[in-house]
């Protein structure tokens, strides 16, 4: 004779794994999602210039002011100019190729006034007693030393006052848009000078160099010693169209 089965409760379920599962889930989302991050605009600093070439003197002629009013109008040295033409205008400024009174006087370096510059700031460091003075000049060693590699391998060249940069300013109504326009052209106008002389003097395409590369090292730093990019970014103003 069958047995008839006892009917029972629901079964209860064992939960006392479930808060180890969720905090493994958890854990996976945290690992593999993907969060999303404001990119800036990439900037490179100019470089701290030596207590030896430092001055307290600023040439008008030494700073390229390009202004772009709360209108999205651009103004260059207190003029109109069309987006199209502020390349130009920055390549002039950087090597000023008729020598005018207006824009930065380049200066010659050649291998003697490297080795003259060494000489003097090795001087002053043996002779120094403060530790903040003997750094200063050896800081300048150093640069004198990069620019005479630099005459080593493109020759004497002629460099910018430390001193001398771009200037970009905006209002405070002014659209992203341009100024990231305006900022592509002045970097832009940079570009080129380095790959015409990257071009004519090592035959090499600059953007394909490789600053992790020992050998490609010293042909971008002589680079970028010639042309620097300086572009200083004030503060955004009350500028309104004239």
């Amino acid at each position: 004779m069958l047995k008839k089965r006892k009917r029972g409760g629901v079964q209860e379920i064992n939960a006392g794994s479930m808060a180890d599962i969720a905090f493994l889930l958890l854990i996976f989302f945290l690992v593999t999602t993907t969060m999303d991050t404001d990119a800036g605009i990439l900037r490179l600093l100019p470089p701290i210039v030596p207590n030896d070439e430092q001055t307290d003197i600023v040439n008008q002629r030494d700073v390229y002011i390009v202004l772009i009013n709360d209108a999205d109008q651009l103004l260059v040295e207190g003029g109109p100019m069309e987006i199209t033409d502020l390349r130009k205008g920055a390549k002039e400024f950087m090597t000023n190729p008729d020598n005018s009174v207006d824009l930065p006087e380049r200066r010659k370096v050649t291998a003697a006034l490297c080795q003259q510059k060494i000489a003097e700031n090795k001087g002053f460091k043996a002779s120094s007693t403060d530790e903040q003075s003997k750094q200063s000049y050896q800081d300048a060693v150093n640069t004198w030393e990069d620019k005479l590699e630099a005459v080593r391998l493109i020759g004497d060249y002629s460099e910018l006052p430390p001193n001398a940069l771009i200037s970009l300013q905006t209002g405070s109504k002014t659209s992203y848009d341009m100024y990231v326009r305006v900022q592509n052209e002045l970097e832009a106008g940079i570009a080129e000078l380095r790959a015409e002389l990257c071009k004519e003097k090592f035959d090499r395409i600059f953007t394909e160099l490789d600053d992790k590369n020992d050998d490609d090292k010293p042909l971008i730093k002589a680079v970028r010693l010639v042309y620097p990019q300086r572009i200083s970014e004030a503060e955004p103003v009350e500028i309104t169209k004239k």
